[in-house]
């Protein structure tokens, strides 16, 4: 025990690395991952409806703060009430390109030993009502719908 030698780290060359390791997070959050991990806090808080039925409810509530269409949807029921129900309660709508990414983002899928999805359910409607918490995801997925708003409304 004597030959061991204990290299001490000043604190300040540990708060570095942690900062770069922060300013690189902060650079490759994309919106997809954005959506992703807000939907998934949601789903820990218990604030994620999914299906027409809740999806409805929520809305006619004013419980929505934010809705999810999946793009390839066949269902015309979702097409006719989401998008109206949305407009009326002043919520925004994100499409998604795939209903069964929708699912897997909610929480409806199985997935193998490695964590990647094996079968996922298709899910044509989304909604969040709770956030949970205040995450940079958050800060992202918000500013990206601000600059889609603001590129509609030039249109």
């Amino acid at each position: 025990m004597a030959d061991e030698t204990i290299e001490e780290i000043p604190a300040e060359e540990v708060a570095e690395e942690e900062e770069e390791e922060e300013v690189e997070e902060e650079v490759e959050l994309s919106v997809l991952d954005a959506l992703k991990e807000v939907i998934k806090k949601a789903l820990v808080h218990g604030g994620l409806k999914k299906g027409l039925h809740e999806c409805a409810k929520a809305l006619d509530q004013r419980e929505a703060r934010l809705c999810f269409l999946a793009r390839n949807c066949e269902n015309e029921e979702y097409k006719k009430t989401n998008p109206p129900l949305c407009a009326e309660v002043e919520v925004e709508v994100v499409i998604v390109d795939d209903g069964k990414d929708l699912g897997a983002y909610c929480g409806l899928a199985k997935l193998d030993d490695d964590g990647a999805v094996k079968k996922a359910v298709r899910t044509s409607c989304a909604v969040i009502t709770d956030f949970g918490e205040e995450t940079r995801a958050l800060g992202v997925l918000n500013d990206y719908l601000q600059k889609q708003k603001e590129g509609g409304a030039e249109e």
